[in-house]
């Protein structure tokens, strides 16, 4: 392992999105917040889902892993298609770097920006309610975890995407809807009995379901069986991602 040539990729990632942090960080905080604001302004007094926990606590958690999914994945799949599109890709494959040691220093600065994201709202969202805290374990877990899942998905979708027309189609079609679809404003339980059913086939609401869990200590599903699910969904995606980095698919060619 190049320890000094992974910090100083991961290094160079961490300036890359904190240069423009005003887009980057403040941005999905904002837009969380103004989330935060209209759904808990109008249902609030009308929607209960947990005993005695109300709908703007029971919003928050998953507000939180929604900006941490999406921003996660942005940061590695931007990070990749600007640098394609731009030709300095070549730079970084150029440098004695193993594809493990590119994978790590990529997806550490994914996590490093879910989490600043997700750290944020909390703090903004702190001000409006006061949030329960059942067991940090779980929230530092899931998010880690989380952040891991998307940030390795974004490395995949950024090697595979050619301009940025692909990248804003994964984004719209497959994050975007998958995570709206994760029970961020609602329970599964709410739903039909076939709704139930398919939200479960959702990666996403595992995220936000055992996040949610470690704020309230209630959740959908047992938090042990959405460990399983997201941690599995990680390895996934990490061996998938590491065997296209070995191969140099659609980046040595």
């Amino acid at each position: 392992m190049s320890w000094q040539g992974m910090y100083t990729l991961f290094y160079k990632e961490l300036r890359r999105f904190g240069k423009v942090a005003l887009q980057t960080v403040l941005a999905p905080i904002m837009t969380a917040l103004l989330y935060l604001l209209v759904f808990s302004h109008v249902l609030n007094e009308h929607v209960s889902v947990y005993n005695g926990v109300s709908y703007t606590a029971f919003l928050i958690p998953g507000l939180i892993m929604m900006s941490i999914i999406q921003n996660s994945f942005a940061n590695s799949s931007s990070s990749l298609v600007q640098s394609k599109v731009t030709g300095n890709i070549v730079f970084v494959l150029l440098t004695p770097l193993s594809y493990l040691e590119f994978y790590l220093a990529f997806l550490a600065s994914s996590i490093v920006r879910g989490l600043s994201v997700g750290l944020g709202i909390f703090l903004v969202a702190s001000f409006f309610v006061e949030l329960p805290l059942h067991n940090i374990f779980w929230l530092l877990i899931f998010a880690i975890f989380s952040s891991a899942v998307l940030g390795s998905l974004g490395i995949i979708a950024g090697i595979w995407a050619e301009k940025f027309d692909h990248m804003a189609g994964f984004q719209n079609f497959i994050i975007m809807p998958l995570s709206f679809l994760s029970g961020v404003f609602y329970s599964i339980h709410s739903l039909p009995e076939f709704w139930q059913l398919l939200s479960k086939f959702n990666p996403f609401f595992y995220m936000i379901d055992g996040f949610r869990y470690g704020f309230f200590g209630v959740a959908d599903v047992s938090p042990y069986l959405s460990l399983l699910v997201v941690s599995s969904f990680w390895l996934g995606f990490a061996t998938l991602t590491l065997f296209m980095l070995h191969k140099g698919y659609k980046l040595r060619d």
